[in-house]
């Protein structure tokens, strides 16, 4: 890989055509080395602990001067990076950005303390907003521009002032177990006054409950994807414009097409059989007396085996080898138990699927997430003990038996 020194002369007559090393002062003076490939328009910064997730390792509490970025340009002559992923406390690239427009950035900010921050003058097309569990509350004025706002996790930490986005999709943080009660959205203030909504689950987590659109009163573009309580509820909303539903395993309650007269776009893809095959009869009716002006489809219809195989294991994420791994090291403990006739038998089944990633490299903390929802996946099918197996007990041999 060739090297350039470190003069930004060099940095800015040369585009992104080959690979190339650029010493840059990210956090001090040639603080970093910043490996460009070309056709490669993203970049993430981050702490250590992120491996080779992060292209720049970053503390995660670090200053960065986010100028150094304005020398690189791609063969086109647009602002390199065009994608960034940022996890740190560092909130720079906000007045950065009212300087050098931002084409998407995926922010995972550590925040220690309650913090506002003022972005009413940045240009950013996308904003992503991912926030953990826990960490310091986050206040957003908005940009005044154009933009998007994506905002997934605890949304409880997050509240917005300003200009409303063209698009806002909330992805909130859902219990794993579709049996959970239903999740509730918190209050997101003024940010229920936008006109265009996408909301994200998981296809067999813990639903969210559709009587939050309640305070979305403004609604014409509505898109769905995952597992949702109170379909009926959307029969409420008449003004929509435009509707999609995609990866639902359960539609039973949804509405009548001709619900919403106003429908000129409607879409249903990944969706449970039944249903989908009522809707594709609806979308043929209702052409017959009103066109569809916009794209209207039902595809994909899937039984209800279909989900279980595609998402009822938690190995949907991992990297393609480990989740070969994973699901067949599942399929042995889930043969195992089906003839257990004992608690040892049991124990015995689900220790073996345990130890077997005691050696695995990337088991991380979210991987041991995943694999301790497996193990009380596995705790819950058929076995011949004639007792049931508790959560507590399933539980207790996963932490004696691994070491990560």
């Amino acid at each position: 890989m060739k090297e350039v020194p470190n003069d930004n002369q060099a940095r800015t007559s040369a585009s992104i055509r080959e690979d190339v090393t650029y010493p840059i002062d990210l956090t001090g003076p040639h603080s970093h080395n910043l490996n460009i490939r070309p056709g490669v328009g993203s970049l993430s910064i981050g702490p250590s602990h992120l491996g080779k997730k992060a292209d720049l390792h970053v503390s995660p509490d670090a200053r960065i001067d986010w100028t150094v970025f304005n020398v690189f340009a791609t063969p086109a002559g647009s602002p390199w990076p065009r994608f960034l992923y940022y996890s740190g406390s560092d909130t720079g690239f906000i007045d950065w950005a009212s300087t050098r427009p931002i084409e998407e950035i995926t922010w995972a900010p550590t925040l220690a303390a309650d913090t506002l921050v003022d972005a009413t003058q940045s240009i950013i097309h996308s904003l992503h907003i991912e926030l953990d569990p826990a960490g310091g509350y986050l206040h957003l004025k908005l940009p005044k521009s154009s933009f998007r706002l994506n905002v997934s996790g605890n949304l409880s930490r997050f509240s917005a002032t300003g200009s409303l986005p063209d698009f806002l999709t909330l992805a909130p943080r859902t219990g794993r177990r579709k049996t959970d009660p239903p999740f509730t959205l918190p209050d997101l203030g003024e940010l229920h006054q936008v006109t265009s909504l996408t909301l994200q689950n998981m296809p067999l987590g813990q639903p969210i409950s559709l009587d939050c659109l309640e305070r979305f009163p403004n609604l014409d573009s509505l898109s769905l994807w995952g597992n949702f309580s109170d379909i009926d509820l959307l029969a409420r909303h008449t003004r929509l414009t435009n509707l999609e539903l995609r990866f639902m395993p359960d539609l039973n309650d949804f509405p009548s097409l001709d619900t919403w007269p106003l429908l000129d776009r409607f879409i249903a893809y990944n969706v449970e059989e039944t249903t989908g095959k009522r809707l594709r009869q609806q979308l043929k009716s209702r052409a017959k007396v009103r066109p569809w002006t916009g794209h209207a489809s039902v595809s994909q219809l899937r039984k209800p085996e279909w989900w279980t195989t595609e998402y009822g294991r938690p190995f949907s994420s991992w990297p393609k080898r480990l989740a070969k791994l994973a699901n067949e090291a599942y399929e042995i403990a889930q043969n195992s138990l089906a003839q257990a006739r004992s608690l040892a038998d049991a124990e015995a089944a689900i220790t073996t699927f345990t130890l077997r990633f005691n050696n695995l490299k990337g088991i991380e903390t979210t991987e041991r997430e995943d694999l301790g929802e497996a193990v009380w996946q596995l705790s819950q099918s058929d076995h011949l003990i004639g007792q049931p197996i508790t959560e507590e007990m399933a539980q207790l041999w996963f932490d004696a038996a691994r070491e990560y």
